[in-house]
């Protein structure tokens, strides 16, 4: 069973679609699934031209960071930008620029698996920030899969990572992932009041035998954001 974000996500779902038999589960956020547009690759490549001869530039840390989080967390003139961006921006000083063009230049030559989703037979859980740039890939993503074992969760004012900026988001929908494998029993004072995911606010008719644990339909899930 695998966790994957963005790039992570879409070579955990290149692992699951030649190893069918040796994947259990799959957790994706933001996934990737096409081949890059012509406006993702532009944007990259602007990004690589500057790596390469700049390095890792303070315009090149506003353009990954717009690529992974949200307006929101990001901040402005009035609103300073969040913890998670201040400690991610101090990683990017880190990071060796040659290492990162790699990865641009990897992910601007990826190619499209979208054909390959249809042989996935594990069951599947998708995460993605209304204001991800990969929002679109997901909604694609989730309607090559089968609905029978797939469900998607759109998380309002986030960007790609999920997990950083919204990870409550993704407490209630992991619990009934988890669920369905038997690999987790939730107490019954154990649910968060804040969720709308939570069973007492889960209509009837959502539940199903052969669904994925999840026991939702692939629909549109807002979490709302706080300050």
């Amino acid at each position: 069973m695998g966790m994957g974000v963005t790039a992570g996500a879409y070579i955990l779902s290149m692992f699951a679609i030649k190893y069918t038999q040796r994947v259990l589960g799959l957790i994706l956020i933001s996934p990737l699934c096409k081949g890059p547009s012509w406006t993702e690759w532009l944007y990259n490549k602007v990004m690589s031209n500057l790596l390469y001869f700049y390095g890792t530039c303070s315009l090149v840390k506003e353009l990954l960071l717009m690529r992974y989080f949200s307006k929101e967390a990001r901040g402005n003139v009035q609103v300073p930008e969040s913890d998670i961006v201040q400690a991610c921006r101090r990683l990017l000083d880190e990071r060796q620029s040659p290492n990162v063009l790699r990865f641009l230049e990897a992910i601007n030559g990826r190619p499209d698996i979208t054909e390959g989703l249809k042989k996935l037979r594990c069951r599947s859980l998708i995460f993605v920030g209304e204001n991800s740039p990969f929002h679109s890939e997901a909604l694609h993503m989730t309607s090559k899969l089968d609905r029978r074992y797939s469900a998607l969760v759109e998380v309002q004012a986030c960007g790609s990572m999920v997990t950083e900026e919204q990870p409550n988001a993704m407490l209630i929908p992991m619990e009934y992932f988890l669920m369905g494998y038997g690999l987790y029993r939730p107490s019954q004072f154990n649910v968060s009041p804040r969720s709308p995911l939570s069973p007492t606010s889960i209509s009837p008719e959502l539940f199903s035998p052969e669904s994925m644990g999840l026991k939702l339909k692939p629909i549109k899930t807002r979490i709302p954001f706080e300050v």
